[in-house]
């Protein structure tokens, strides 16, 4: 009995002791301390003389070449006199660029800046005016050349450059009178070379040097300029609709149009004297021609190159499609050599690779049978 009371005892204990752990009061909750956030501030470090240095030389060159080169390009004004039904004839202004040629005061610009003026008036970066004439225009490449009336300014002319040589990806840097601004310089690069660029009269001008250089109305014959100030073309045209798409004539053609234009007031371009097709793969599986590619020799102009030459003409005519083809002339397939492919080809190696007088040889297929003919050429009328 002693022990069952003593174990009664324990349970009893040990019961009060699990009742007291069964306590139902709630723990308080202690509160966290806050994080204060951390602010950096980043104090940017300036950069070394030496850093800056590539930075100073790139501003120096363009500033420089400005102070050099601008003196030289002027602002051009024409005014052209057209007919008005109601009111008779009536005046109307015109504004573009040009640049110092020679130490004879003669100024570069483009054809269709002068066209048709009347009156033209040259002015200089000192604000000096002076009246001027044309001496000599090229419609074809979109060239003039105008003379000075009267005192020249002591300005040097602008040195030439070699479009041949240049690369894609070259500074190019345009300065002219946009909108009357005068002598703002843009600068970009040039972006694409030996573009063909047709004018209005249905012409072209080749090896045009395409640039991001900002061009715009009044930029028209001013320079496009090298890092070291020479002209490697004559600003001309933009793609319209498009931004940073600009052109220019090159330096080399610059080089060979502006002489002559001096001297005789024209540039004689070479001449065969001959009309043709372009030969396609579909036209020359549709006449059964003996090559897809070369010119096919239509018509002869009465007492030209090719028609004293002994160059056949077309004789006859057949209809394909809706088109008339005349049928039944030579094929010309290459010129000293080279061969041509269409039409525009055979025009741009003329253009470019030979002069009037210069006798060249034409390579022929004649009823299939290949010959060569040697051919003078002369001015295009």
């Amino acid at each position: 009995m002693k022990k069952t009371g003593f174990a009664i005892l324990v349970l009893w204990i040990l019961s009060g002791c699990v009742s007291l752990k069964r306590d139902n009061s709630q723990p308080t909750a202690v509160p966290q301390p806050t994080q204060t956030p951390v602010i950096l501030i980043a104090t940017p470090t300036p950069l070394s003389d030496v850093a800056l240095a590539p930075i100073d030389i790139e501003e120096e060159l363009v500033t420089n070449l400005y102070e050099r080169a601008g003196p030289s390009v002027v602002h051009i004004t024409s005014q052209v006199i057209t007919m008005n039904f109601f009111f008779g004839p009536s005046a109307s202004e015109g504004t573009g660029s040009g640049f110092v040629f020679d130490e004879a005061g003669h100024i570069v610009t483009n054809y269709h800046v002068i066209e048709n003026a009347e009156s033209i008036e040259v002015r200089f970066s000192n604000d000096v005016s002076l009246p001027a004439k044309v001496v000599g225009a090229d419609p074809a490449n979109d060239l003039a050349v105008l003379a000075l009336e009267g005192t020249i300014p002591p300005i040097a002319p602008l040195e030439l450059g070699d479009s041949a040589d240049l690369r894609v990806g070259q500074r190019a840097i345009a300065i002219g009178n946009p909108f009357g601004l005068d002598r703002t310089l843009t600068t970009g690069v040039v972006s694409a070379l030996g573009r063909p660029l047709q004018t209005d009269n249905n012409n072209f001008i080749y090896n045009v040097i395409q640039t991001d250089a900002a061009i715009n109305p009044g930029n028209s014959g001013g320079p496009l300029l090298d890092s070291r100030g020479r002209v490697i073309g004559v600003n001309t045209a933009v793609r319209q609709n498009a931004e940073g798409i600009g052109f220019a004539i090159p330096a080399d053609t610059i080089k060979r149009v502006v002489p002559a234009l001096i001297e005789n007031g024209v540039y004689p371009h070479p001449w065969l004297g001959l009309l043709g097709y372009s030969i396609t793969p579909d036209l020359a599986d549709a006449l059964n021609l003996p090559v897809e590619e070369g010119v096919l020799v239509a018509q002869l102009y009465r007492d030209g190159p090719a028609l004293d030459a002994g160059i056949k003409g077309a004789q006859d005519q057949v209809v394909i499609g809706n088109r008339r083809v005349l049928v039944g002339g030579d094929i010309i397939t290459a010129v000293n050599g080279t061969p041509i492919t269409d039409w525009n080809n055979l025009t741009k190696f003329l253009e470019l690779n030979t002069e009037v007088g210069q006798t060249v040889v034409l390579s022929l297929l004649r009823d299939g049978q290949a010959m060569e003919i040697s051919l003078t050429l002369a001015a295009q009328p």
